[in-house]
């Protein structure tokens, strides 16, 4: 498994051969929820609302995921580009111990709270409550498989090595998309088990995901063979991991937890205005998800030459990531804002639901190229050690959706007025988050 010098050669081309696979993994990962959502959609649009509400706290775990996972990577990076492999397998072993106890916890917690968590939500039928809650509870098996992931991806990645995780989680994608069909409607001596069927063949994808990054694991000759799980913690370095990973792992938390009280402003509408949400946030993360991808890679490429002393080979890597999610945040703003109808059609073709689809596609198109600045601009924060100022931004402007929702609700905009909060909110995450690190480029070229 070849790695990508970072520290040396052209800037452009090797952060590409970085990127390219994280996007494609971004991408992939998101095909599985879009799938799911696909199949589900054909069962109605009360069991779309059900796996979206489920969907919520999943995405509450990988918030904490992220932790160890963006935590693990910073430091690892930062070490290996100092050259210092010993203490890069330190950061490794603890980042996934501290994985492991955080992914059982959290499988525990939602196993035993699905149902007053789905409720919390504010679903209206029965039916769609008792689907959420079942989705939730076989998930929730699956969890701990997502947190090594996440972990194993980020050390990989700094590694300079992204192929690893695009290859597992590629064929995790195979089989959730032969299971998804055969467990949601059955087939011959297979019985149709509708939402639990989409749960079941989410967690066996993911298992097997887990299974191909420890053999890839197994074979690796640069850091891998350094870590010990079973060894005795190192609370230092698990402390330094938590220290760096916490504002970013506190705001993916903050920022589902706003989400479900968004949600639950949605729900006022009815449970078709539930769908249309969770089925325009999958269509959506299309965008958001492919510049997280490069924002893993600019957080490598940094944190290496941040170790090794290149501050020029920071600030131009910063330009050039730049130069990439803005062109890809034009391309995506294009595609929701001419294009609603035939994508959202995609997943859900029920007529009364078809223009509240297109109506959230649109308002959300006009943030996608601020988005994407925002999120490259995090990961290149992240790669110099602060965490702080991107979890700042984010904390903020995403909370003032709440009050801003409410006020354009009441409006005549009414349901499309919650829709413009989240576009309003993320273009101002853009704009200061890109002016705060461009100011921060220019007290570091001071010192």
């Amino acid at each position: 498994m070849k790695n990508v010098n970072l520290v040396e050669g052209p800037i452009f081309p090797n952060l590409t051969k970085l990127a390219v696979p994280i996007m494609a993994t971004s991408l992939v990962q998101m095909a599985y929820n879009l799938i799911d959502m696909i199949w589900i959609g054909r069962v109605g649009s009360a069991a779309v609302a059900a796996v979206g509400a489920a969907g919520m706290y999943m995405w509450l775990g990988n918030g904490i995921s992220t932790l160890t996972k963006m935590g693990g990577q910073i430091k690892v990076g930062q070490a290996l580009g100092a050259g210092n492999k010993k203490e890069a397998g330190e950061y490794a072993t603890s980042g996934i111990q501290l994985s492991l106890v955080l992914g059982i916890l959290i499988t525990c917690i939602i196993f035993m709270m699905a149902d007053p968590f789905i409720r919390f939500l504010g679903l209206n039928g029965s039916q769609t409550i008792k689907d959420g809650t079942s989705y939730l509870r076989i998930v929730s098996i699956g969890i701990l498989f997502t947190f090594i992931n996440q972990v194993l991806t980020g050390i990989f990645t700094a590694m300079g090595n992204s192929r690893v995780s695009f290859r597992a989680t590629a064929v995790g994608l195979v089989i959730n998309i032969v299971l998804d069909p055969l467990l949601i409607f059955g087939v011959g001596p297979i019985t149709g088990l509708g939402v639990a069927g989409a749960a079941i063949a989410t967690v066996v994808a993911q298992g097997v995901v887990t299974l191909m990054f420890l053999v890839a694991c197994q074979k690796d000759q640069l850091l891998f063979h350094q870590i010990k799980v079973l060894s005795k913690p190192n609370f230092k370095d698990m402390a330094q991991i938590t220290k760096i990973g916490f504002p970013i792992s506190l705001q993916s938390m903050i920022f589902t937890g706003i989400s479900m009280i968004i949600s639950r402003l949605v729900a006022g509408f009815g449970d078709d205005a539930v769908a249309v949400q969770k089925v325009g946030s999958q269509i959506e993360s299309i965008s958001w998800m492919t510049a997280e991808g490069f924002s893993a890679a600019v957080n490598s490429f940094i944190a290496q030459n941040y170790g090794a002393g290149n501050h020029d080979r920071v600030k131009r890597g910063y330009k050039v990531s730049m130069f990439v999610v803005i062109g890809w945040g034009i391309i995506c703003t294009f595609l929701l804002v001419f294009l609603p109808g035939p994508i959202f059609n995609i997943f859900i073709q029920e007529k009364a639901v078809q223009p509240m689809g297109v109506e959230y596609l649109r308002i959300l198109g006009v943030s996608q190229l601020f988005m994407c600045m925002e999120i490259a601009t995090q990961g290149a924060f992240g790669g110099m050690g602060k965490t702080i100022p991107p979890s700042v931004v984010g904390i903020t402007f995403s909370a003032a959706r709440i009050p801003m929702a409410m006020v354009l609700a009441a409006t005549a905009l009414g349901l499309n007025g919650i829709w413009w909060s989240i576009s309003i909110s993320s273009i101002l995450k853009g704009v200061v988050l890109v002016s705060w690190f461009a100011w921060f480029l220019r007290r570091y070229d001071r010192n």
